[in-house]
């Protein structure tokens, strides 16, 4: 029988990624603003107008674009033993972060802000942040070296999770 369990967690906003976002709106409002009038001050040049407001146009998209790419969301799978990580970007891009199995899992647990990671270990972070309920996994990936997965697994994944954990660490968890 195949264990299976998927989870999708949304980022919750900091009061600075609000802020991030407020700021960029207004800048690109600003540039396409410029941009406009800079058109309107062409009039007698058409192809100098017309290229400011094509370039207005252009930042009024680009700062739609950095503003939705602002919203995330994670994605964990968990299939007979191995772990996906998928970082989902305003609900329409997808990229893998991370693909690894259990069994490479060296230590597992509640995270704690005060542990200390080990020189050139990679951090993954994929989290809502909330920082009550993270749990950390350090494992070693073929292409980043040592790293540390930060997430948040709910009670089926975590079930699951322990289920293929290697032997002492699973004796740790009890």
């Amino acid at each position: 029988m195949d264990n299976f369990a998927e989870q999708l967690v949304k980022k919750n906003e900091t009061g600075a990624d609000k802020t991030r976002r407020i700021v960029l709106t207004i800048i690109g409002i600003l540039i396409a603003t410029v941009l406009v009038l800079m058109g309107f001050l062409q009039a007698g040049r058409p192809t100098l107008m017309l290229l400011d407001f094509v370039l207005a146009v252009a930042a009024g998209f680009g700062t739609y674009c950095i503003v939705q790419n602002t919203y995330v969301e994670y994605e964990y799978t968990f299939t007979n033993g191995d772990l996906d990580v998928d970082k989902i970007i305003a609900k329409k891009k997808r990229k893998e972060m991370l693909s690894t199995s259990i069994r490479q899992f060296t230590d597992f647990g509640k995270y704690d802000d005060s542990m200390e990671e080990a020189d050139g270990m990679t951090v993954i972070m994929a989290t809502d942040n909330i920082a009550s309920h993270e749990y950390y996994a350090d494992f070693t990936d073929e292409t980043v070296g040592p790293a540390r997965l930060i997430f948040v697994p709910d009670e089926r994944m975590l079930e699951n999770i322990t289920k293929f954990l290697p032997a002492k660490i699973r004796a740790k968890q009890q």
